[in-house]
């Protein structure tokens, strides 16, 4: 099992429609994140900032995630979500949520 952990930040303005949306996520969406072996995946807010945390139970997690967003239902899903947000300002060229270190675990 692998840990992810990803940072972005939110729209000020979009906050209230990216929880409202979050409240309700589509079933399609949900059952292709366990399809690709996603586990415990939540998203946590503070001061602007998205913090998103799932592990990952397979075996090829680029495999996987590229079977998420090749999902027309995904993609619909995020033309509402992707508005919400915006990459941080260290992000890389090209990445949307941005990679977090992991610097802490305890089991």
């Amino acid at each position: 099992m692998r840990r992810i952990a990803h940072v972005i930040r939110v729209r000020p303005e979009k906050l209230d429609e990216y929880k409202r949306l979050h409240a309700d996520v589509w079933p399609g969406v949900l059952d292709l994140l366990r399809a690709a072996h996603v586990r415990n995946y939540s998203i946590h807010y503070r001061d602007g900032l998205l913090f998103s945390y799932f592990e990952y139970h397979g075996d090829d997690l680029d495999r996987d995630m590229a079977a998420v967003n090749a999902d027309p239902v995904t993609q619909e899903w995020h033309r509402l979500t992707d508005p919400c947000q915006e990459p941080l300002d260290t992000a890389d060229a090209g990445e949307w949520w941005s990679p977090a270190e992991t610097v802490f675990l305890m089991e």
